[in-house]
């Protein structure tokens, strides 16, 4: 038998960089926790289980723990989530990789310029539920709401660009899971730009994805 090995294989340079920081920090002595599961990988996990490292899922599980380092994995978090962890009184490290840091910067700006978000990707991925706590929120005077969200949309898929549908005045501003299929991203813009609206799109797909689905493209074809 021949096995024939991606020359990207393995953890990207995001994810490498987040676990790397949690032996660190474990190898270190502290007390450590991540914010989530920090890849999804078991035996990883249950290494750095072993070495006592917890995940914790909410603010409020971290509340009841002993002071520790709290690390944010590289799919990061929204901005209420990061608030609470930097006043939770723990020690906080954010991992979250930069290619996600960006999209997060992007919506921001784009939502506070009255774009309406979209966003390519898995609904309940970790990565995209942080993503949406970066768009703008309505502002509110006491009851009364005095600045309207331009809100979000997930689209998984090019069924659901086929039935996007907003008022034809709308701004768009468009964005990727950093994981999404590069080639069906390109698809989904297309759909939406042929609806009529005015769009501004941003391949936000990390370049080590990319480059693991050429591969596997070219590897399957052999």
């Amino acid at each position: 038998m021949v096995i024939k090995l991606a020359e990207s294989a393995g953890f990207c340079f995001g994810v490498k960089r987040a676990v790397d920081m949690v032996y660190n920090e474990a190898g270190s002595g502290n007390r450590v926790y991540t914010y989530g599961p920090i890849i999804h990988n078991e035996q990883l996990i249950e290494d750095l289980e072993r070495q006592g490292v917890i995940a914790v899922n909410s603010p409020e599980e971290l509340k009841e723990l002993p002071a520790g380092t709290i690390i944010i994995r590289s799919h990061g978090v929204s901005e209420n989530i990061l608030n609470e962890l930097n006043a939770s009184g723990h020690k906080v490290i954010n991992a979250t990789c930069s290619c996600v840091q960006r999209i997060q910067r992007l919506v921001r700006e784009q939502s506070n310029q009255g774009r309406h978000i979209i966003i390519a990707g898995k609904k309940t991925h970790p990565e995209i539920m942080g993503i949406i706590g970066w768009c703008a929120v309505p502002e509110q005077d006491g009851e009364e709401t005095i600045k309207k969200s331009p809100g979000y949309t997930v689209i998984e898929d090019l069924s659901e660009a086929e039935g996007f549908n907003l008022p034809i005045d709308t701004k768009l501003f468009i964005v990727a899971q950093t994981t999404y299929n590069y080639n069906r991203f390109q698809e989904l813009v297309e759909i939406i730009a042929k609806k009529g609206y005015d769009i501004f799109a941003q391949n936000t797909i990390c370049d080590a994805t990319r480059k693991r689905q050429d591969e596997a493209y070219r590897l399957a074809r052999e």
